[in-house]
């Protein structure tokens, strides 16, 4: 790791010149877009330090001195404002630790107009000017500014043409069926920018598309290959979602996908056109698939969705399944994650109906409402937290919020029951739930009788 370079101190005699001129902190930004050369033992990011310090150097007469720290982004691209060094850097000038920003070109800081804006901005309305030591431009004139934007712009006009040169290298690579890079498929190597197959893995691939197209379960591949201790490339077990990617991905036919279109690809492909025309004929007439499909887009949000824990501590989330024979109805329920990616083991709890799950975590909250402890524990917290309400108030609003339930859109049940519940775990005899007490003190704010209106407000004492 490149150690730091440690400056004088902010008002050190060193730098500051004459005593009558005020000392001016400045701060050196480097920026490189690749790591190429980042190892030799004076690469960019050094020469550009270097050439910082030594024009602060030759400004000394002007009060510039040096901070302590220096700022640099090896391998960042200056198309966006995602950048380590940089955002420490505004931080400080927020903070009014830096006068002066020292780059060795502009384009160092930013290759966007639309971000160069914005640091601006930022510079403006903390006082802070911008020096650039190969162009003798200076942010804190007006002649500065217009030759800045000048240079951004065409900073900005290479960055486009050289974005443009790479999208057309690749569409044009892909056209001839070359390897363009990306997650490399399971069954393939990469050799001279070459994908050769790797023979144990592609008889892998082989078998799970053949025992699809003769058994179309796919929870029974995951199990199957989790018993025998095949995992991917990484050392996971195969889920479904990993198996029904491989069932989409092309390659496996010898072909390159490019923006939606399919070219013949320079390697070897590891199906046959039978093979995987046996797979796709059978996701191609799945109804059920279709039906999932069709009815996720229409389907309320879950009352529970990441509050729900199985046994093993495992998250269960929200999942359906459709029954043909009962004319298209739809059974909700809660399923361990593990199973829904692996499918039923020993270590997975299975699923819960989640209509009966969430009417009793409905029933609890209801009570919880209209509990005289409940109700003592929440004015209880609300009253050290704050001094604005009194008891008839947290009352009132908790009676309001159980009175009007049930008129509530599903959405904002959703939202409610997020505040009020940290946790609900399943356990082998119970079901378990944590209250989450900041949430019922926002609650009760929403819920006061000035904030819901007069007729609520009546609805709840009469209940």
């Amino acid at each position: 790791m490149r150690e730091t370079r440690k400056q004088p101190s902010y008002f050190s005699s060193a730098g500051a010149g004459s005593p009558n001129v005020p000392p001016k902190r400045c701060a050196v930004y480097c920026r490189v877009s690749s790591d190429e050369g980042l190892d030799q033992a004076f690469n960019s990011i050094d020469a550009q330090k270097e050439s910082g310090h030594a024009f602060i150097k030759s400004q000394a007469h002007e009060g510039w001195i040096s901070v302590t720290d220096d700022y640099d982004d090896p391998a960042y691209s200056g198309g966006n404002m995602e950048r380590p060094a940089l955002k420490r850097l505004l931080r400080d000038i927020e903070a009014g630790k830096v006068d002066i920003i020292v780059v060795y070109k502009i384009d160092r800081l930013s290759r966007s107009l639309a971000d160069f804006a914005k640091m601006v901005d930022i510079f403006d309305r903390n006082g802070v000017s911008f020096s650039a030591v190969t162009q003798q431009i200076n942010s804190a004139t007006s002649m500065g500014r217009l030759m800045l934007n000048v240079l951004l712009s065409f900073a900005q006009f290479e960055r486009e043409v050289t974005s443009e040169r790479i999208r057309d290298k690749f569409a044009a690579s892909a056209a001839k069926g070359m390897w363009m890079g990306g997650p490399l498929p399971l069954g393939y190597r990469v050799e001279n920018r070459r994908l050769l197959i790797v023979p144990e893995e592609a008889e892998l691939v082989r078998r799970i598309f053949r025992q699809y197209a003769a058994d179309p379960y796919v929870t029974g591949i995951t199990q199957q290959l989790m018993a025998e201790g095949i995992t991917t490339r990484k050392g996971k077990f195969f889920c479904k979602q990993t198996i029904h990617k491989m069932f989409h991905n092309r390659i496996y036919l010898g072909e390159i996908v490019h923006k939606g279109k399919v070219f013949p690809g320079q390697h070897e492909g590891i199906l046959t056109q039978a093979e995987w025309d046996a797979v796709h004929a059978v996701l191609a007439t799945d109804s059920k698939m279709r039906c999932v499909k069709a009815l996720t887009r229409n389907s309320p949000p879950a009352l529970l969705r990441g509050l729900v824990y199985a046994p093993t501590g495992s998250r269960m989330v929200p999942s359906y399944t459709v029954k043909t024979k009962s004319g298209g109805k739809r059974y909700r329920y809660y399923a361990d994650l593990k199973y829904v990616r692996y499918g039923t083991s020993a270590e997975t709890y299975g699923s819960i109906n989640a209509d009966q799950l969430e009417g009793i975590v409905v029933l609890q909250v209801l009570q919880a409402l209209q509990s005289p402890a409940s109700i003592q524990a929440v004015w209880d917290a609300v009253k050290a937290a704050s001094n604005e309400l009194d008891e008839p108030h947290v009352v009132l609003a908790m009676r309001n919020l159980g009175a009007v339930w049930t008129s509530l859109f599903p959405e904002e049940q959703r939202r409610i029951v997020n505040l009020m519940i940290r946790r609900v775990q399943i356990t082998e005899d119970a079901i378990e739930i944590q209250w989450h007490t900041p949430g019922w003190q926002s609650l009760v704010g929403e819920f006061q009788p000035n904030t819901i209106g007069a007729e609520l407000a009546e609805l709840a004492e009469s209940a």
